[in-house]
């Protein structure tokens, strides 16, 4: 995560909405002590014992051979980047530099088993169909029987369990007010001048 305290977010509240509508990450661990990355859709699991993200991954990826033993991972959600010109703040002696908004999650993996591989399997495609409406939804019901149990056979499911949670939103907070209008003026319509928009107190 970003060092500065300005930008740094770590109410879970926020940085669970922000895995709600950014639920596609980058995993890295290196269980073997070679790093190795991963990209997948995660589901987040309110557990009795805490949060978790579920995922699947292809048995073929670098890191499905290692959940037979666990390993530790970090899944890295980004949201908006944008890059941010000195110009624009219209003040004298600053440099470029990038806005984004991001969510760590750290943990253990571990697999799921097979009922748990289907149950997240259905609920990514509501997560991911509902946001099609009013289109008509895709279920599994839609696939000629057996399909799709012999294309699960390609996949595991694993669960994170998240240790440590928190994000970086960093828009621009450690510059002035003109600064900023400045940017969000330059940015037009880009996702991130909404989102400094949004930082900037009523009446500010």
């Amino acid at each position: 995560m970003h060092p500065s305290p300005a930008f740094r977010e770590d109410e879970v509240g926020p940085l669970l909405v922000h895995l709600a509508e950014h639920p596609f990450v980058t995993l890295a661990a290196a269980p073997d002590g070679r790093l190795a990355i991963a990209h997948a859709p995660v589901v987040v699991r309110r557990l009795e014992s805490g949060l978790a993200l579920d995922f699947h991954l292809a048995r073929s990826n670098a890191l499905a051979p290692a959940l037979a033993l666990g390993f530790r991972a970090v899944a890295v959600s980004l949201a908006a980047d944008a890059y941010i010109s000195p110009d624009w703040y219209g003040s004298a002696d600053q440099v470029p530099t990038w806005n984004y908004v991001s969510v760590e999650a750290e943990g253990p993996v571990a697999a799921l088993d097979g009922a748990g591989l289907v149950a997240l399997l259905d609920e990514l495609a509501v997560q991911a169909e509902t946001r099609l409406l009013p289109k008509r939804p895709w279920t599994r019901a839609k696939m000629s029987p057996g399909r799709f149990e012999a294309m699960t056979r390609a996949i595991i499911g694993a669960r994170l369990t998240i240790e440590r949670l928190e994000g970086t939103t960093k828009l621009g907070q450690n510059k002035g007010e003109a600064e900023r209008a400045g940017a969000i003026a330059a940015l037009g319509d880009h996702p991130i001048a909404a989102l400094m928009r949004a930082t900037i107190p009523p009446g500010a």
